[in-house]
């Protein structure tokens, strides 16, 4: 505390400033400084959003997209106006700063900008309905507890109906805190899901370094292995075993220094079961 005293009065002596106190509100993000932690949200900029697109009166759902849907360009669709479409989006994204439960639904939409039909719009649309009940979500930062670096990754298999790519997906959290996440399309066509699986873990160990460098250089460098969860176990054998096989022999080089990681320690897999957690939300 003393350290960010003394830092605000240097900067003050150098810069015209005024010292506002704690920070409530920056650039859309709500900030809620509490005894027990800190909780960050974006209430009024989804609130406006709903309010632009005309969909404040619209009947909440409880998921950003239907279990199990695919989606795909469409090509005989009802084309609809590309602007409007791309505003929705470009909306969403800014909302996904703390909003990782619609992290893979506004990337998903975000793949067809350019020649957006009433099936994407309606995709869309649904990601606004899912905000309409779940507008003060956000993200808990608690006060203490553990502070070592943990990664939960994943990936679907061949999940583009267009190109046969998978979709890799990452949240690092530092303790119980959620700091980094990532829904992504993979830049190669995979032929098995320990193939989709170990591509979505090395694109978790490329993070995982930087957040380890990051962290050393705020003087919280973690200590021992980064554990990466994964729920495939034909990839966290390979990421161990150097020993190629039929399933994995065609996976290209530069994913395998993944292996270099763990040999080194700088991370480990392990086995994980994914399940939902409590929801956080804001409450006056």
């Amino acid at each position: 505390m003393g350290m960010m005293i003394q830092f605000k009065k240097s900067m003050m002596q150098a810069f015209d400033m005024t010292d506002l106190g704690k920070m409530r509100f920056f650039l859309g993000i709500e900030v809620l400084q509490r005894p027990g932690g800190t909780f960050v949200c974006q209430r009024k900029y989804a609130n406006d959003i709903l309010k632009k697109f005309g969909m404040t009166e619209s009947k909440p759902v409880k998921s950003p997209i239907v279990p199990g849907f695919k989606i795909n360009r469409d090509v005989d669709g009802v084309a609809v106006d590309d602007t409007y479409f791309k505003q929705i989006v470009g909306s969403l994204m800014y909302l996904t700063t703390t909003r990782p439960d619609i992290m893979f639904g506004v990337s998903l939409i975000n793949r067809y900008m350019s020649k957006p039909t009433e099936l994407h719009l309606q995709a869309a649309k649904r990601i606004l309905r899912y905000l309409k009940g779940t507008a003060n979500y956000g993200i808990l930062y608690k006060k203490g507890g553990e502070e070592d670096l943990i990664t939960f990754t994943d990936s679907d298999y061949a999940g583009d109906e267009e190109d046969s790519k998978s979709t890799s997906g990452y949240v690092f959290l530092l303790g119980s805190r959620a700091v980094s996440w990532m829904s992504k399309k993979q830049p190669i066509v995979t032929l098995s899901t320990t193939e989709a699986e170990f591509v979505a873990a090395a694109a978790s160990a490329c993070q995982s370094v930087w957040m380890r460098r990051i962290l050393r250089n705020l003087n919280h460098a973690q200590e021992g292995s980064t554990v990466i969860m994964c729920d495939n176990s034909s990839t966290i054998k390979l990421s161990k075993n150097p020993v190629m096989h039929g399933r994995s022999k065609h996976i290209r080089v530069r994913f395998h220094f993944l292996r270099d990681l763990v040999k080194d320690g700088e991370i480990e897999l392990a086995s994980a079961l994914w399940n939902s957690g409590a929801d956080c939300r804001f409450d006056d």
